[in-house]
């Protein structure tokens, strides 16, 4: 008997909860909310194209005035009452990221899950800890001295190596994976810029880096714990199982690198990120310890790698489906190049663009910009509510739930760009004289780059190296797609190309070419 009575208040409990669920999910906007499943099923069903269908909710809100946020529903598996809140409106961008900036932060679900790769670095902290961090790097992003070591290995690795694997592979008419090839480089950019130690990923023979290899093993691991309840990877990471298994060998590896990089550093400080840290004081006034100097560095690795190498591979597919485009940047840079190198298309190709060169290319830098515009390579950021609060469009937010800003959505919202917003068109950043590159008057229109205290620090010279990176392909080849080849995304926290990008390359013929913009 009692054995009925226990059965029957628990599925009395259980009814009672499906039934709020339902009856609360069906006044939000968003995704069809089914009893039990909620928004499970929409979810699962989009799942290769998540970004493309979190911005077809949000586009469908958009008629309703400016009200361009919607709610995901997730029986149990939701931090807070089953529900996730999406929103692309700039207001709440803004109230999020700068307005309210205290009250979103990163939080303890992605805090604990990036913990082990990323510790306490500046892209996993909140408060203090990110604050002096955040200090100390604005200080050495803005001497010039960086800018300075960022080009030459930016310009090395293209001229001794970027170069020479194209030339091979346009010689002998073969295709190359341009993503897998930009990751490389931008790998060993970053490695260099932040160790003084190149790992030289990017060779003729492509070869597998250890460190390389363990670090996007981590990466991979750390993602997948965003999928699951946090009880579920501590399950697996206490009895070492699956991808917790897998991540603390990568980890071993990627420690056992850093540490070596940074003996040697305090053996031989040079000019690099980290040494340049390793002279630098905590909140305390001591010097950063090793444990703490690993994961900083290991933080400007990862920013510095994924974003800008994934940003390029966009940019070249896009080019390429647009001829009048890749015609308008050639042009570009050979008027630059024309005043500074002479008449002799020879001296063009012969270096790379130095930096000073490419702060000139106006043109080129709105195409990339339009490019991140349409696909950034951080599609969605999510933040942790603090305190119970409203967003500017009347969408409440309670304390413990999570607000997603979709990033991808933004560009693909004609309230915010106009009818034309799907469109690949870099004119939208250029006045009206196409002579300065200007962006959007509402910052948060555009927050590829985040926005707010959180501002990428190394924008500029993100923009210079895909800048030098762009040219010294173009310049040289034109590129084509190879015969039935899909770009499609991966979802992942960024915009990878699920298959590459495999790419056949022409070399290009200046002459005739114009010389103005």
């Amino acid at each position: 008997m009692e054995t009925l009575l226990v059965l029957f208040l628990v599925a009395a409990a259980t009814s009672a909860y499906f039934l709020w669920f339902y009856l609360l999910a069906r006044k939000l906007t968003g995704p069809k909310v089914w009893p039990v499943l909620g928004s499970l099923p929409g979810l699962f069903l989009n799942r290769a194209r998540i970004h493309d269908w979190i911005a077809g909710h949000l586009r469908e809100t958009g008629g309703l005035a400016t009200y361009q946020t919607c709610t995901i529903a997730l029986p149990f598996l939701a931090r807070k009452q089953g529900l996730f809140t999406v929103t692309c409106h700039p207001k709440n961008i803004e109230h999020i990221l700068r307005t309210r900036f205290d009250n979103y932060p990163k939080g303890p679900t992605l805090q604990a899950a990036f913990h082990d790769l990323l510790g306490q670095g500046i892209f996993n902290s909140d408060g203090d800890t990110w604050l002096i961090q955040r200090k100390t790097a604005a200080l050495e992003f803005t001497t010039r001295t960086l800018r300075q070591a960022m080009a030459r290995w930016v310009n090395r690795t293209i001229k001794l190596r970027l170069w020479h694997i194209l030339k091979k592979a346009a010689t002998e008419n073969n295709s190359v994976d341009l993503q897998d090839l930009l990751l490389r480089l931008t790998f060993d950019n970053i490695c260099g810029l932040t160790f003084g130690k190149d790992p030289q990923t990017l060779s003729p023979e492509l070869p597998e880096n250890p460190f390389a290899v363990a670090f996007d093993s981590a990466t991979e691991s750390t993602l997948q714990r965003l999928l699951y309840p946090g009880f579920l990877w501590r399950l697996q990471k206490a009895f070492g199982l699956g991808a917790e298994r897998r991540l603390k060998t990568s980890l071993q590896v990627v420690e056992n690198y850093l540490t070596d990089v940074i003996t040697a550093r305090q053996e031989m400080p040079s000019d690099d990120l980290l040494s340049r840290f390793m002279k630098k004081r905590d909140v305390d006034g001591n010097y950063f310890p090793s444990s703490v100097l690993r994961r900083i560095a290991l933080n400007f690795v990862l920013a510095g790698r994924d974003t800008s190498s994934v940003a390029l591979s966009w940019f070249f597919w896009l080019v390429m489906t647009h001829p009048r485009v890749e015609e308008r940047i050639i042009n570009e840079i050979s008027t630059v190049l024309k005043d500074t190198r002479g008449e002799d298309q020879r001296k063009w190709v012969e270096e790379p663009l130095e930096f000073d060169e490419a702060d000139r290319l106006i043109y080129l830098k709105a195409a990339l910009a339009e490019s991140l515009r349409l696909y950034p390579s951080v599609p969605e950021d999510t933040k942790y509510v603090v305190s119970d609060d409203i967003l500017p469009d009347g969408t409440t937010v309670p304390a413990g739930s999570t607000v997603t800003y979709s990033i991808y959505s933004v560009g693909r919202m004609e309230t915010i760009w106009g009818e034309d917003c799907l469109e690949f068109r870099p004119d939208r950043w250029l006045s009206s004289n196409g002579e300065r590159f200007e962006p959007p008057k509402d910052g948060y229109k555009f927050v590829a780059f985040n926005a707010g205290p959180r501002t990428c620090l190394g924008k500029d010279l993100a923009y210079l190296q895909m800048k030098s990176v762009a040219a010294a392909v173009l310049l040289r080849y034109r590129l084509e797609l190879v015969p039935g080849h899909r770009v499609d995304q991966k979802m992942s926290l960024t915009l990878f190309m699920k298959n590459g990008l495999r790419v056949y390359l022409h070399p290009r013929k200046l002459a005739g070419l114009k010389t103005s913009t």
